[in-house]
């Protein structure tokens, strides 16, 4: 048979407070605290909506929108580039096209969604 536990056994268990803890934080230590959940607050107001635009019901980010138009620049830039000639100066293809996608893709959020 168990034996019974005393209530004053579970008290000391269950209460992890070592008496520095119950007192009131005062001064400097309190306006750091303040601050820093200001902080917080302020800086975490940005996570609240989602970048995204609707088309017909549907909600895309804006960020696939934005690589869609760099890759419509950077074909439009090959073309361009081909045929007035200067299609050898965009060696190697592997790098460039690639670069140029992320370049035009970037451009495009910044001066759509950022300003």
């Amino acid at each position: 048979m168990r034996s019974p536990i005393e209530p004053q056994t579970l008290r000391k268990t269950f209460t992890a407070s070592t008496g520095n803890d119950t007192a009131m934080r005062t001064g400097p230590a309190r306006r750091c605290e303040a601050a820093l959940s200001l902080l917080m607050c302020v800086l975490l107001t940005a996570c609240s909506g989602s970048p995204s635009l609707g088309v017909l019901g549907a909600y895309f980010p804006d960020w696939l929108f934005c690589v869609v138009g760099g890759v419509i620049l950077t074909a439009i830039v090959h073309v361009f580039s081909y045929r007035h000639g200067y299609g050898g100066w965009l060696t190697p293809p592997a790098i460039v096209y690639p670069a140029l996608t992320v370049l035009f893709s970037i451009v495009l959020w910044a001066v759509g969604f950022n300003l």
